[in-house]
């Protein structure tokens, strides 16, 4: 009897945290209309206005309106927005709004359990769940980078994308979004968040990296695809005149096979490996010049 009434009693305190921290943290969640019947959600990031949500939500830059936990409805504007991390930030003119308390990742452990806070409407609702993995930094298919790769099993509501999703203890891990990975409940952690946040906040965008080439898809001979262990390529067709290719020595029909050792065999590889923290770093080109292999040291250039 005694065992049956102490889970009972567990199971109570643990309902009521549940609850507490909902009521807690559901002040830093706002809702955001920005697409045509379905509401979203968005999280707080300075009292003064200044909203982050999924960047695949914002489906229009204008009459975009911020639903408020105190009921009230304003007008926002879209400040910047980054596809490649699913990060849009938006401007409110509102002031004394909730700013969440973000978390220390570095705790963050599979099996900590977590609840994604959101508000499709007018009302908070939640999701529970645990942290199912937690990897090093991660580069996204859009050739975002994540500071930290954390995916949960909380289940993907209307309005998911754009939560809050936070820890037993109320504070954030970061943004929750089903936009990076189709089917799976990621979360944007907070240093990414400040990062990208800060600089669309003073930019209006990212900065993305380039080598200053043009590049097509080639198929390799025989020969080349047995000694790289690829089949295309990327054939340099342009080289810009002053640029950090220009200098390293790049040639019109050179053929990029990897850079700094990831193989890169189409645009989409490329293009991910150059995010917004490659700018102003030296990478290395393996390339192939008239059938010999070759490496140079390239600049990224801001784009």
């Amino acid at each position: 009897m005694s065992t049956t009434h102490d889970f009972e009693s567990k199971a109570l305190d643990l309902s009521e945290l549940l609850a507490s921290v909902v009521e807690k943290t559901g002040g830093s969640v706002v809702q955001v209309s920005a697409r045509r019947g379905i509401g979203s959600s968005g999280v707080v990031w300075s009292a003064d206005g200044v909203v982050v949500a999924a960047d695949h939500n914002i489906q229009r830059e204008e009459d975009i309106t911020l639903g408020l936990p105190d009921g009230s409805t304003v007008p926002a504007r879209v400040v910047g927005r980054d596809s490649s991390t699913d990060i849009a930030v938006l401007r409110a003119e509102a002031s004394g709004l909730a700013v969440p308390e973000w978390a220390d990742l570095a705790a963050v452990k599979v099996g900590h359990l977590a609840l994604g806070i959101l508000r499709p409407g007018r009302s908070v609702r939640a999701t529970f769940g645990i942290v199912s993995a937690v990897g090093e930094d991660w580069r996204t298919p859009g050739g975002g980078k994540l500071d930290r790769y954390v995916q949960t099993d909380l289940d993907i509501l209307k309005g998911f994308s754009g939560s809050l999703v936070v820890d037993v203890r109320g504070h954030a891990l970061g943004l929750g979004t089903a936009g990076l990975l189709r089917g799976h409940a990621m979360v944007v952690p907070s240093m990414t968040l400040k990062r990208v946040v800060e600089s669309l906040l003073e930019h209006g965008r990212i900065p993305r990296g380039q080598l200053g080439v043009g590049l097509m898809p080639l198929r390799l001979p025989a020969s080349l695809e047995e000694s790289t262990g690829q089949a295309t390529g990327l054939m340099v067709v342009l080289v810009q005149p002053g640029s950090s290719a220009e200098a390293a020595g790049v040639l019109l029909g050179d053929i990029l096979i990897s850079l700094d050792g990831h193989p890169v065999s189409d645009l989409s590889q490329l293009h991910s490996l150059l995010g917004q923290d490659r700018v102003g770093s030296p990478v290395v080109l393996h390339l192939i010049r008239a059938g010999e292999a070759k490496t140079v040291e390239v600049m990224v250039q801001a784009k």
